[in-house]
C-alpha cells in the first residue's frame, strides 16, 4: 500500500488555514458553554484557571483587557475576576489560560428540605446548581410581599423586593397570600437554612411588588389590569421576564373580549411569560360536571401558562403524585380551551408568613411551621406558613420560568411555555378516589386534568430545543355527527402536525389518542355520563363568583391528606 503524505493530497490554502483553525477550536473548549447563552456586553463574574503559577504579567494582562481580579488563588492556580464577556475571545486564546467559566453557585448536595418541593421538580441535581433566577424580575401581582429575611440578597442584608406599588392604598401584605406566593418564588431560606431548608425555587429572583388585594384577598379587573399594565412599562426598568397571578374570577364572556385576558395578553406580547392559577373550583359539582369546566380567568387564556396543583403525599417520590381534587379543570367555559396546561406542586407547601396578624395566618393557625420541625433551637412559632391550592402551583412554575431565562435569556414566552410543557412528566395513575368530611371526589388524571403532565425543571433546563412560533393552547370542539370532541390549534402553533412538537408528544399518548380524538370511541373521560360531558358541552354559564380573589377557600387552604 502507497503512503500518501498530507501535503499531497490538501491544498495550499486548506493548509495555511489548519492553524487559525486548530487555534479557534482550542479556544472554544476552553470556554464554558453558558457563556453561549448570555448577552453581548455581559459583566460576568467569572473563574480563570491557567496552566501555570500566576504571576503578576497574568493579571497586567488580565486589566488590560478590562478584566478586574479580585481573589488570586495561587495553589490551585485559579483567579476570581469581574470580566465583560468581550474579554472572553482573549483570554481563550492565551495559551496560559486552560479554562474560564462563571462563578456558578452551588447548593450543597446534602440540603435537608422541609418539604419535598425541591427534589420533586428536580432542582437538587448538581447540574441545576448553577440556576437561580439571578438577575431575573419577577412581578408579584397579589396581596402584597412582606420585606422578610428570605427575600433578602444571600450575600447582604439589603432586599430582592426592587418596586413595590400598592393598587388598593393599603401598606403592606394584610392577607398574607402575597408573601407566601413570593416565598415560593424567591425564598432564599435565610431562616431556615440552619435546619430543614424551606427553599423557594429562583432564590436569587428580583421580586416586583403590584399589590391588589385587600386584607380579604379580594379585588377588581381595574386594579389587576392597572398592575399588568405597570409591569409592561416596568419590563425594562428591572428586567420583569415573569408575571405571577394566583388570582382568577368567574367567566363571563370569551377570552378574545374579556379585558382581563386582554390585559395579559398585552404582557405576552411584550415579552413577559404570564403564570396564572387554574382555580380550586375541581370539587364543584354543582352542576354535576364533576368540576370539569370551572377554569377561572385569565387562565382560560390561550396565551398564558395555566397551572394545576399537585398533591405530593409528602414525599420526594413521583410515583405517587397525583392532581388535587380542588384542582379546576378544563375546558374552559365558553371558548373551550384545553386547560390547565400543566401541573405542578401545589399542596401543603411550606412557605413564607407575612406575619402573625395577615388574614390568613389568624384564620388557619393550625398551618404555621413549628420551629421544630425545621431543627431549630427555638420554640413556637417558625417564619414559615402552609398553604394549598393552585396559587401555590403557580408560583412554582413562574419560578421555574425565571431559572429557565436565567440560562437561557433569549427565550420568549412561547418558548418558555412549550418548553415546560413538552418536558412536563406524563406518568399518572389512570384516576383515584378520595374522600374528605364524608364526600369521596374520584380524579380521572385526563387531558383537562393534567394538561401536559407535571412541571420537570431538570428536563427543561436540560433540553436544548427551541419552539419556533406560537404556544397557544389549543380549542376542544365537539363534533355532533361523529360525537367525538377534538383538538382545534390556531396557525403557526408549534404543536400540530409537526413531529418533533406534535400534540402526543407535548400532551402524552395516554391523553390524546388517534387523530387528536380527546373523546369519542376512546374514551379519555371515561363514562361521560358520570364526568358532565353534557354539562361542559351543553350549558357553560360560570359557577365562579364575579370576584377576583385569591385561590383559597377553608378547605383549599388546610389541604389534601
Amino acid at each position: 500500500m502507497r503512503r500518501v503524505t498530507l501535503n499531497a493530497i490538501l491544498p495550499v490554502a486548506v493548509l495555511s488555514a489548519l492553524p487559525v483553525l486548530l487555534a479557534a477550536e482550542e479556544a472554544d473548549r476552553k470556554q464554558a458553554p453558558e457563556f453561549r447563552t448570555m448577552r453581548p456586553g455581559s459583566q460576568v463574574d467569572a473563574i480563570i484557571r491557567y496552566k501555570t503559577t500566576i504571576k503578576a504579567a497574568a493579571l497586567t494582562s488580565l486589566r488590560a483587557l478590562g478584566v478586574t481580579p479580585d481573589k488570586v488563588h495561587d495553589r490551585v492556580r485559579i483567579v476570581r475576576a469581574r470580566m465583560p464577556l468581550a474579554a472572553l475571545k482573549a483570554l481563550a486564546a492565551d495559551e496560559n489560560v486552560a479554562y474560564v467559566s462563571p462563578n456558578r453557585k452551588v447548593r450543597a448536595s446534602a440540603v435537608n428540605y422541609f418539604d419535598p418541593l425541591i427534589p420533586t421538580v428536580g432542582l437538587d441535581l448538581p447540574s441545576n446548581s448553577a440556576w437561580t433566577g439571578k438577575g431575573i424580575g419577577v412581578a408579584v401581582i397579589d396581596s402584597g410581599i412582606a420585606p422578610l429575611a428570605d427575600l433578602q440578597k444571600n450575600a447582604n442584608s439589603s432586599s430582592r423586593i426592587v418596586y413595590r406599588e400598592s393598587f388598593v392604598n393599603l401598606p403592606g401584605d394584610l392577607h398574607g397570600h402575597g408573601t407566601h406566593v413570593a416565598g415560593i418564588i424567591g425564598g432564599n431560606a435565610k431562616k431556615s437554612k440552619q435546619g430543614k431548608a424551606v427553599l423557594g425555587i429562583a432564590p436569587d429572583v428580583h421580586l416586583i411588588d403590584l399589590q391588589v388585594l385587600d386584607a380579604n384577598g379580594v379585588t377588581d379587573d381595574a386594579a389587576l389590569i392597572a398592575a399588568i399594565n405597570r409591569a409592561i412599562e416596568l419590563k425594562d426598568t428591572y428586567n420583569i421576564r415573569v408575571i405571577n397571578m394566583s388570582v382568577g374570577r368567574g367567566i363571563f364572556e370569551s377570552y378574545a373580549t374579556d379585558p382581563l385576558c386582554q390585559a395579559v395578553e398585552a404582557a405576552w406580547n411584550a415579552g413577559i411569560t404570564v403564570v396564572v392559577a387554574a382555580g380550586n373550583l375541581g370539587r364543584n359539582n354543582t352542576s354535576g360536571n364533576q368540576g370539569y369546566g370551572t377554569i377561572t380567568s385569565p387562565g382560560n387564556d390561550p396565551y398564558v401558562i395555566t397551572v394545576g396543583s399537585v398533591n405530593m403525599k409528602g414525599t420526594q417520590s413521583t410515583g405517587d403524585d397525583v392532581v388535587a381534587s380542588y384542582s379546576s379543570k378544563g375546558p374552559s367555559a365558553l371558548d373551550f380551551v384545553v386547560k390547565p396546561d400543566l401541573v405542578a406542586p401545589g399542596n401543603q407547601i411550606a412557605s413564607l408568613k407575612a406575619s402573625s396578624s395577615a388574614r390568613v395566618v389568624v384564620e388557619f393557625p393550625s398551618n404555621s411551621v413549628l420551629a421544630s420541625e425545621i431543627d431549630l433551637a427555638a420554640t413556637g412559632s417558625s417564619d414559615y406558613f402552609r398553604l394549598s391550592g393552585t396559587s401555590m402551583a403557580a408560583p412554582v412554575v413562574a419560578g421555574a420560568a425565571a431559572v429557565l431565562l436565567e440560562k437561557y435569556p433569549s427565550l420568549t414566552p412561547d418558548q418558555i411555555k412549550a418548553r415546560l410543557m413538552k418536558t412536563a412528566r406524563k406518568s399518572f395513575v389512570p384516576s383515584y378516589s378520595l374522600t374528605d368530611n364524608g364526600t369521596t371526589y374520584t380524579v380521572t388524571h385526563d387531558l383537562f386534568t393534567v394538561g401536559a403532565g407535571a412541571l420537570d425543571i431538570n428536563a427543561a433546563l436540560n433540553t436544548t430545543e427551541t419552539a419556533t412560533g406560537s404556544a397557544r393552547s389549543p380549542s376542544a370542539v365537539f363534533n355532533t355527527s361523529t360525537g367525538q370532541v377534538s383538538l382545534v390549534y390556531a396557525s403557526n402553533v408549534v404543536w400540530g402536525s409537526n413531529v418533533v412538537w406534535g400534540s402526543n408528544v407535548v400532551w402524552g399518548s395516554n391523553v390524546v389518542w388517534g387523530s387528536n380524538v380527546v373523546w369519542g370511541s376512546n374514551v379519555v373521560w371515561g363514562s361521560s355520563s358520570s364526568q358532565g360531558f353534557n354539562v361542559v358541552w351543553g350549558s357553560n354559564a360560570s359557577t365562579a363568583s364575579n370576584v377576583t380573589s385569591a385561590m383559597a377557600s377553608r378547605e383549599i387552604a388546610l389541604g389534601e391528606q
